[in-house]
């Protein structure tokens, strides 16, 4: 569980929660023990975006202070974006309240989103006077269309749970007092029925292929896929436990590595 804990600031998003959260995105991918990982927020507010104490010089150092080694300034809600699309354990955001500019572009590489009914949602960057941040242009058209990502980043309103879940934003949506419990069954499920491998690769297998230029791309990887797994301890497992009608004991672990199955994938760099 990841718990944004600025409370009595709505949460609002800090370069110092920016490097907590990564850290911790670091960790859950080297703890064996965590399956799945949930964020959420302390208090009435999921995120209510960047953190406007510095006026309106906030966004001028694009709203970060973190630099490149080339002294270029990067987008700080897109590190992090970055850093939840490679992890390697599957991500369920438990939008508890309002999340809005960073505050839901954060939650876009998240694999599932369910919101409370306190849960309010904006895409406000032309209304700051600045454009989509964290990787967003990439993201949103992704998980609800084109049509619907301009409409709410030309508006830049604040709209409630309820479009939010019509558009496809969120999974589900959940008593306040409920949400939790519905984040950690979905959690859960995960953990006590799939192998943690075979998780880290599907999780990967479906976001890399969002920007594949053609099909043969993704038979290339899931046929390295299914083959190094198909010899794997895990496969004989499942395979074993389901003819003999009992619950599978999956040993493989994602710290000891697995396959290289994007051997033609070009990581970008930024320049």
């Amino acid at each position: 569980m990841i718990t944004l804990s600025r409370p009595d600031k709505l949460n609002a998003f800090t370069g110092t929660m920016l490097n907590e959260m990564i850290a911790a995105f670091d960790l859950s991918d080297a703890d064996d023990d965590v399956r799945a990982v949930i964020v959420t927020g302390q208090g009435r507010a999921f995120c209510a975006g960047a953190d406007l104490s510095s006026g309106g010089d906030t966004f001028a150092k694009g709203g970060s202070d973190v630099q490149t080694d080339a002294g270029v300034p990067r987008d700080g809600g897109g590190m992090l974006t970055l850093r939840i699309f490679e992890s390697k354990k599957p991500v369920i955001g438990a939008i508890n309240g309002a999340a809005v500019g960073v505050g839901v572009t954060m939650t876009l590489p998240m694999d599932i989103r369910i919101a409370s009914t306190a849960a309010r949602f904006g895409f406000v960057f032309a209304r700051r006077g600045i454009v989509p941040e964290a990787a967003s242009s990439w993201f949103l058209p992704r998980v609800v269309g084109i049509s619907k990502a301009l409409e709410w980043s030309f508006s830049g309103r604040v709209f409630d749970v309820n479009e939010a879940h019509a558009g496809g934003l969120v999974r589900s949506v959940h008593q306040p007092d409920q949400l939790l419990q519905a984040a950690r069954e979905i959690a859960t499920d995960i953990a006590d029925h799939t192998a943690a491998v075979s998780i880290a690769l599907t999780r990967q297998l479906m976001w890399r292929m969002l920007g594949a230029d053609h099909p043969m791309k993704a038979h290339r990887a899931d046929s390295r896929a299914i083959l190094d797994r198909g010899r794997s301890a895990d496969t004989r497992e499942g395979v074993t436990s389901f003819l003999e009608k009992r619950v599978a004991v999956y040993i493989d672990r994602v710290s000891d590595g697995f396959p290289d199955v994007f051997p033609d994938w070009d990581e970008p760099q930024f320049t």
